[in-house]
C-alpha cells in the first residue's frame, strides 16, 4: 500500500535542524508551516512557531523538553486542526528533536502523518538510546516513516566530515520531500539511503546499496524507488544499465525510477520500504521483545514539576 498526500499539508520542524528542513518543504510543497522548539533561535520571521519553556534551564535533558512539550500539547492541537495531511521533520540525534516528536507524532497520528526522522552517528553514545526510543514512537503513530542514518553515511565514505554529511542528508530528504506530490511513497518505515556529490552514477547506487544494507538485511525490502537525480543529463545506456542492476538485487517487480529531477549533478537516491527488524531497533536495549510481551507507558518518558513539599526525615 502506498500513501496518499492530501491537501491542505502542515509541515512541523522540530528544533534546529527540523525547523530549517521544514523551512525548505514548506516552500516546495506549497503548504503551512509550524516550527517547534525549546530554544527561540529556532523560530524565524513570518512562520508559525511553539515556544517550549523549560522555565530558565540551561541545559534541560530530553526527559524534562518533553514535560514541557505536554504542557503546551493543547496549543499544538490548535494549529494542526483542519490539515489533511501532516509532515514532521526532525533530527533525533539532537535534544529538542528526540524530546519533542514522540508528543507531537501522538497529537498527529489521526491526520494523516507523515514522518522523517534523521539518526545519529554511532560515535554519539550518549543520544543512541533517546532516538531509539522516540524513533519507536515516531513509527507506531504515522502512517509512514522515511528514517536516514548519518552513521550509515558515513560508514559507507569515511572520508566525509560530519558537516557534509549532513548537507547530503538534508539533500536527499528535500529531494524526497519536494517529489511527495508526484510519486508514491510506501504507508510504513523506509529507509532512505545516498551517496556523496561528485560520484559516478554506478558508484553512487553501489554506495547507496551499502548504505541501505547497512540498516537493514537484504531480504527485509520489501520495496524500492529510485530516484535518478539529473537523469536528464545521463546517457540512456547508463540508465538502463542501473536498472536491469537494482532489477537483479531488488525483486524487478517492487523497484521503481523517477527521473523527474533536472538538476546539473547526478546522483542516487534510494527509498526502500522494510518490513522487519532494522539496525534501529537495537538502539533501545527492550527493542528486541516483541510489543505483545511488553508493559509499557502510554505516554514516552518524561520530566515534570510536581511542586510536592516533601520534608527531610530524621
Amino acid at each position: 500500500m502506498s500513501f496518499q498526500v492530501k491537501e491542505p499539508i502542515l509541515v512541523i520542524g522540530l528544533g534546529g535542524v527540523g525547523s530549517k528542513l521544514a523551512i525548505k518543504a514548506k516552500d516546495s510543497l506549497n503548504s503551512d508551516c509550524l516550527l517547534i522548539s525549546n530554544d527561540e533561535k529556532d523560530f524565524s520571521s513570518g512562520n508559525q512557531s511553539i515556544h517550549v519553556s523549560t522555565n530558565g534551564v540551561v541545559n534541560p535533558s530530553v526527559q524534562l523538553i518533553r514535560g514541557s512539550t505536554y504542557n503546551v500539547s493543547d496549543e499544538i492541537k490548535s494549529k494542526v486542526e483542519g490539515y489533511a495531511t501532516v509532515i514532521l521533520m526532525s533530527n533525533l540525534a539532537g535534544k529538542a528533536g528526540s524530546a519533542i516528536a514522540p508528543v507531537v507524532s501522538e497529537i498527529c497520528k489521526d491526520q494523516g502523518l507523515v514522518s522523517f526522522a534523521i539518526m545519529p552517528f554511532k560515535y554519539e553514545k550518549d543520544r543512541i538510546f533517546n532516538t531509539g526510543v522516540s524513533l519507536k514512537r515516531i513509527r507506531e503513530n504515522s502512517k509512514c516513516t522515511v528514517v536516514l542514518d548519518n552513521d550509515s553515511l558515513l560508514e559507507s565514505n569515511p572520508d566525509l566530515s560530519p558537516k557534509t554529511c549532513y548537507k547530503i542528508a538534508n539533500s536527499a530528504m528535500m529531494h524526497v520531500v519536494s517529489s511527495l506530490g508526484s510519486s508514491e511513497i510506501s504507508d510504513e518505515t523506509s529507509i532512505l539511503s545516498t551517496s556523496k556529490n561528485g560520484q559516478h552514477i554506478e558508484d553512487s547506487l553501489r554506495d547507496s546499496l551499502k548504505m541501505l544494507y547497512g540498516n537493514a538485511p537484504p531480504n527485509s525490502i520489501k520495496r524500492s524507488m529510485l530516484y535518478v537525480v539529473g537523469g536528464s543529463n545521463i546517457p540512456v545506456g547508463i540508465i538502463n544499465s542501473i536498472t536491469n542492476l537494482t532489477a537483479g538485487i531488488i525483486n524487478e517487480s517492487n523497484s521503481q525510477i523517477d527521473m523527474t529531477s533536472s538538476v546539473e549533478e547526478s546522483k542516487i537516491i534510494m527509498l526502500s520500504s522494510i518490513q522487519g527488524m532494522t539496525k534501529f531497533d537495537n538502539y533501545d536495549p527492550l527493542g528486541i521483545i516483541p510489543q505483545e510481551d511488553i508493559l509499557d507507558w502510554s505516554t514516552p518518558d518524561c520530566s515534570i514539576d510536581c511542586e510536592l513539599d516533601l520534608y527531610q526525615l530524621e
